[in-house]
């Protein structure tokens, strides 16, 4: 088996693609379940942000699996396999690797740095395992592509290179302007109550607005985010806050009071409409803000042309983050990245021939166990302390024997181009081919159960 990932993003699409592309969170579940049930696919993840859609999956054919996850990714997508072929990037065994951990450490996003990947990327394997979708594979390389992560962010100042989208966002919103000061005092609207939402909200509110309205269909939703801002704590209680849960259909009347309007939704269609906004705008000489993070786009792109209206969007900050420094720190990431691609490879190439190891012994102890038997109907005089003695004299010899090859093997096999040896010590000792892959399904079941 081997790890493939076929995607778009950001680097290989244009936004207007991304959008048509775009999964909903129902159609993400519903892709991993046809996935695990293709031909040439055992595992599947799948990594879907408002600017990428990954798929990832343990294949057993390369061509053919290329060839499926590129049809799935269309079926339940918006999008053609027509208009995708183009703007689709294929990633295979330590090449997908490496691609995983550079989007964990920030090192691919539109934002250089930003850490909200990590939590995506948490979400994306907590879907698959919930899912069952998840085996040895994918769990070992998500999990390990969270450390990964993490280490690039606490050795090195990556997360100096860039911000979050949200405040990268802002940052152009405020057009040069500080966002504490831009934003103090000022009258928000959230639209959405999801992670980016939640950000989204949390920043506004440390930022120093004054008033906070949070929409989102599911208004229980909406509510539990306004009670983590306020309570004891939060972050909303040292500059007092005034923040409220409303309903979706009282957006219109919200934006007519809105500076600074935050919109992050899975609507596959426009939230803000630009007539909505218009109507909003209507007596109105205030600037109205707006952030749209949505893929698809939630806001109007129209309402850019709206006299005082200043909108921002995943394209508009494609375009600004194009121009962005970048650290110094990124070689250090891009080292990490490295290190770490190597040593999971190796990781995966010795646990690849484990199996072959455990068939082995298990053949050696049947024969000992045979030969014991044998030698109790040829002697059976033998005490109990005599027969003991023998089976573990036994034993220590066929242990004795079979302790250096194992171990080498093992060394041999983490080492690139060692998967060779497992099939060489297959041929060496005659191994029941079914009883090697029965161990490798026990370690995939065992892997899920625990996941």
């Amino acid at each position: 088996m081997s790890l493939l990932v076929v995607g778009l993003s950001h680097r290989s699409a244009p936004v207007s693609v991304l959008e048509r592309a775009a999964l909903v969170p129902e159609a993400r579940g519903k892709l991993l379940q046809d996935a695990v049930s293709a031909e040439p696919v055992t595992e599947a993840s799948v990594l879907s942000t408002c600017n990428r859609i990954e798929l990832y999956a343990d294949v057993d054919k390369f061509h053919a699996g290329v060839a499926e996850l590129s049809n799935l990714l269309a079926r339940h997508s918006g999008a053609g396999l027509e208009e995708l072929t183009p703007y689709l990037y294929v990633h295979y065994e330590d090449r997908a690797v490496h691609h995983l951990f550079s989007v964990a450490c920030g090192l691919d996003s539109m934002v250089v740095g930003e850490g909200q990947i990590l939590g995506q990327i948490k979400d994306a394997l907590a879907v698959a395992q919930e899912l069952h979708t998840a085996g040895r594979l994918l769990n070992d390389l998500f999990q390990q592509a969270l450390r990964v992560g993490k280490r690039a962010h606490s050795e090195t100042g990556i997360d100096k290179a860039g911000q979050s989208l949200v405040t990268f966002g802002l940052e152009q919103l405020a057009a040069g302007r500080d966002v504490e000061s831009w934003a103090q005092g000022k009258r928000a609207l959230v639209i959405g109550a999801g992670s980016m939402s939640s950000l989204a909200a949390t920043t506004l509110v440390r930022a120093g607005v004054g008033e906070l309205a949070i929409a989102n269909r599911t208004v229980e939703r909406a509510e539990r985010l306004v009670q983590l801002l306020t309570e004891p704590g939060g972050p909303g209680t040292a500059t007092g806050l005034g923040a409220r849960a409303v309903a979706m259909t009282s957006v219109p009347q919200e934006l007519a009071l809105a500076d600074i309007v935050v919109s992050c939704t899975g609507a596959t269609g426009l939230v803000l409409a630009g007539e909505m906004v218009a109507a909003a705008r209507e007596g109105n000489t205030a600037p109205l803000a707006l952030l749209d993070l949505a893929m698809p786009r939630d806001i109007d792109a129209a309402a850019h042309r709206i006299e005082g209206v200043h909108l921002v969007d995943i394209e508009s900050l494609a375009d600004a983050s194009a121009d962005a420094p970048m650290a110094a720190d990124v070689d250090k990431v891009r080292g990490i990245v490295s290190d770490e691609v190597a040593a999971f490879g190796a990781a995966q190439r010795a646990a690849h021939i484990t199996p072959t190891v455990v068939a082995l012994r298990t053949m050696a102890a049947d024969v000992v166990s045979s030969e014991i038997a044998r030698l109790d109907g040829r002697l059976p005089d033998l005490d109990d302390k005599q027969r003991a003695e023998i089976t573990q004299t036994v034993r220590r010899v066929v242990d004795k024997l079979l302790h250096a090859p194992t171990v080498r093997v093992k060394q041999l096999a983490s080492e690139p181009g060692g998967a060779g040896y497992a099939d060489a010590l297959r041929e060496l000792f005659d191994l029941d081919p079914e009883t090697v892959a029965a161990v490798s399904r026990a370690d995939t079941r065992d892997a899920r159960e625990r996941a």
